[in-house]
């Protein structure tokens, strides 16, 4: 990226220019009615626009997809800007951050610092307020009175050139006395200038007073900048902290009914509303509510035959009640929605809901818009298919003939839903649909609304899940599902937590009604406790479908993802009394997970995370920090067998120093260790299966090596 040199241009000069390059040399000024001039012989080449401004700036970070996408952050989050600053010769350099706000207002300017001393790197954290789109620019400035400072301290006790030293100090404090306010340390730096040009005192006590603690504190809010030259301004956009941060919990409101009305409605099913939000979830996510077809529609475990009293698929969308801006008669009306949206808001949650864009051969769509369908050579619209699956009831959407059609009916359908209190949108399969659809759909709702968030339900490759968070989808399902072992985790959440981190928010769901995944088939409780623990925990986001707290891990068949009796095809009732009263259930577990996630603010982000080494590959070890606050997370990746290990910690990174220890109490359970350096942990399946540390203080470290539990 150019860099922008603020400085003036030298006498004599026009920006973009070099001096005597306003007219060809040689050559008279033009007389009118005069014969033209030989035009002179064509240069060699010609100057061009420098790709690096006086002191260059070069690779800043974040950066999505080369500036023209921002990068992302939600009110309060400290993330850290980096870039290569560097100039020619040995003068020092500095470089500082500046974020300018929604209005255009820039803040105070961030110091950053050496990354790695010798590398060029730097690198600064900063904090944005309120949402909305900001900018954040790198300045680097030519740093005189650090180069000055290092040659007098050489020169001045070697009695080198004392008194030019001096006063070549003395000047460049009175330059920097020019740009300190009054009454905020000027007359401090004219107290050092005073002390320079003292003769009466020796060479070294001169120096000493413009180096002391007070000069230092002046020069640091107030330092001289030469060449200042500043990257091009990168955009940021701030969103609200749901976008990075919260609990969710799916379930069909269709399977809670009563044993006199099977098929349950919103009335009925905010009786579980005050449950779930006891176990602490902020957001309740609904599938399809809206009218399902009857036109191939599938019977239990996806049969092709149905009965009279099977419910259909809900993704199955429209039929002659109404399409995707109508809601399933059998489930209430529309009035009942808002009371079920309102007493979810009452318990502090908010309700998100799916959006597939997809049809049902039933839907009013497929007779108003036959445009909008992929067409076969018999006239037959074609099904969805996902090879081996295939979806008879479901007709997908072809964007070819009338994609602003449909971008203007998207935005009608996510409009309508928005003014009945929905404010996130779950997207099925945001991967089958282009791309640039989803970025003109998201930025036009945004625009106006832009606490709106969109989750982006894309298993699909890296590059599209990726960029689908780039052009605007707030978050994004992962492969979070099928990462099991420690060198999985390690690799993916380093990843996640990294670069990517710019972009895309992961929501870490630990199970969903298409996925019940083979970890969690045969590991039973044990691995339902522990991928609760690696999810709540990982990631700011998360999220389970209902029954994953009863630990319901029976598959349609061995080495299928399917569930058995899936409630995709049939009303799923279940009796959580009874399940409470049996001890069948982790809701005490997940209850727990969620307080300790509103409790510690470093897992209510994503970017500060880092593994530690433990001795077992079934042991993994990780830790999350922001500012004060440090939770260490220990857990058995084996769901079958007690795994024994010694957790050798980074010390640095847990905000401590090598040699100390101190005391950490399990959050799970409410017990305290003392921790150091190198810990010894033994982990019970279905008993302890990990540990949830809080670092709590300090302490004197342990004599004679090793600390203990």
């Amino acid at each position: 990226m150019p860099a922008k040199h603020h400085s003036s241009p030298p006498r004599g000069t026009t920006p973009g220019t070099t001096p005597g390059a306003a007219r060809p040399a040689g050559r008279a000024p033009e007389t009118p009615g005069a014969p033209a001039p030989a035009p002179p012989p064509a240069p060699r080449s010609r100057p061009t626009a420098t790709a690096v401004g006086r002191i260059p700036v070069l690779d800043v970070r974040p950066m999505v997809q080369h500036g023209r996408r921002p990068a992302k952050a939600v009110t309060g989050e400290t993330f850290e800007v980096t870039a290569t600053v560097f100039r020619e010769g040995h003068d020092a350099v500095a470089a500082n951050v500046v974020l300018t706000d929604p209005h255009g207002r820039p803040g105070p300017w961030t110091p950053m610092r050496e990354l790695v001393p010798g590398t060029d790197r730097w690198g600064a954290t900063v904090t944005p307020g309120e949402p909305g789109l900001w900018t954040y620019t790198v300045e680097a400035w030519g740093d005189p009175v650090t180069t000055w400072r290092h040659h007098a301290e050489i020169k001045i006790p070697a009695g080198m050139d004392t008194d030019l030293v001096l006063e070549e100090g003395a000047k460049l404090y009175e330059r920097a006395a020019e740009g300190v306010p009054e009454d905020t340390g000027r007359d401090v730096l004219r107290a050092a200038v005073a002390a320079l040009r003292d003769g009466s005192r020796p060479p070294a006590s001169r120096l000493a007073a413009a180096l002391t603690p007070d000069v230092d504190a002046v020069l640091a809010r107030h330092p001289l900048r030469d060449l200042v030259t500043a990257s091009d301004p990168l955009p940021l956009l701030v969103e609200r902290e749901r976008a990075l941060f919260g609990s969710w919990y799916e379930f069909f409101p269709r399977s809670e009914g009563t044993p006199q009305q099977p098929h349950g409605t919103f009335r009925t099913a905010a009786r579980r509303l005050p449950a779930i939000a006891a176990m602490g979830f902020d957001v309740v996510y609904l599938p399809p509510i809206h009218p399902i077809g009857t036109t191939f529609r599938k019977g239990r475990n996806n049969t092709l035959s149905p009965g009279p009293d099977d419910v259909g698929v809900p993704w199955a969308i429209g039929s002659p009640e109404g399409g995707h801006d109508a809601v399933h008669p059998d489930l209430g009306t529309l009035e009942d929605f808002d009371a079920f949206v309102a007493a979810a808001r009452e318990l502090g949650m908010e309700i998100a809901l799916d959006f597939a864009l997809q049809c049902s051969p039933d839907h009013p769509w497929v007779h108003k818009h036959p445009e909008w369908f992929h067409h076969r050579p018999d006239g037959t619209i074609a099904h969805a298919e996902n090879p081996p699956k295939k979806y008879q009831d479901i007709y997908p959407i072809a964007f070819d003939a009338d994609m602003d059609g449909l971008v203007t009916e998207t935005l009608r359908v996510l409009r309508h839903w928005m003014d009945h209190g929905v404010r996130i949108f779950r997207v099925d399969n945001p991967h089958t649909k282009p791309v640039v659809f989803w970025e003109r759909v998201i930025a036009d709702i945004n625009r106006t609304d832009p606490d709106v968030i969109f989750l982006a339900e894309a298993f699909t490759r890296p590059a599209m899940m990726h960029t689908l968070a780039q052009i605007g989808f707030q978050q994004s399902y992962t492969y979070f599902t099928w990462r099991n072992t420690k060198q999985e985790l390690t690799e993916y959440l380093t990843e996640l937590s990294g670069e990517a981190a710019a972009y895309m928010r992961p929501n870490f769901f630990a199970n969903t009604p298409d996925i019940l995944h083979a970890y969690l088939q045969h590991g039973g409780r044990p691995a339902f406790e522990v991928r609760a623990v690696l999810a709540a925990t990982l990631s700011p986001t998360w999220g389970i479908y209902s029954g994953y707290e009863l630990c319901e891990n029976t598959p349609l068949r061995e080495g299928s993802e399917e569930y058995l009796d899936s409630e995709k095809y049939q009303l799923k009732p279940r009796d959580w009394a009874a399940a409470e009263r049996d001890g069948r259930t982790i809701t005490p577990l997940i209850t727990r997970l969620n307080t300790i996630r509103r409790e510690n603010p470093a897992l209510r982000q994503l970017r500060d995370l880092h593994f530690h080494h433990a001795d077992q590959d079934a042991v993994i070890a990780y830790s999350k920090r922001r500012g004060a606050n440090t939770v260490l997370v220990v857990a058995n990746l084996d769901p079958h067998r007690t795994q024994e290990a010694t957790v050798s910690l980074d010390m640095p990174q847990l905000g401590l120093e090598w040699h100390e220890s101190v005391p950490v109490r399990d959050e799970l359970t409410g017990e305290t260790y003392h921790w150091g350096r190198a810990n010894y942990v033994r982990l019970e399946p279905g008993r302890r299966p990990a540990h949830v540390f809080t670092v709590l203080r300090p302490s004197t470290p342990q004599i004679g090596g090793s600390p203990t539990r």
